[in-house]
């Protein structure tokens, strides 16, 4: 388990346009996704290194995305920080 404590601005909720996919990354290396009306539909850890990120679901899925100006590109989505 990620004990690291991560800081802004990466943490929080990030959504995409029609809001459909949301995923909470918490500072404790933990994330939640949502999809649609699945509240926590996949949960995990998560690791950033420069702009880039890794996620690893518990069911040992993998996956990753990068940061780019102020947006998180990942799996072919493109998701923005909620304010």
């Amino acid at each position: 388990m990620n004990t690291e404590q991560v800081s802004p601005p990466y943490v929080g909720m990030w959504v995409t346009k029609d809001g459909h996919i949301r995923h909470e990354l918490l500072t404790n290396g933990r994330y939640k996704e949502s999809r649609g009306d699945r509240k926590d539909a996949y949960q995990g850890s998560y690791t950033i290194e420069g702009n880039h990120i890794e996620y690893i679901d518990d069911t040992g899925f993998t996956a990753d995305g990068d940061f780019i100006n102020g947006v998180l590109y990942h799996a072919g989505m493109v998701l923005y920080l909620e304010k």
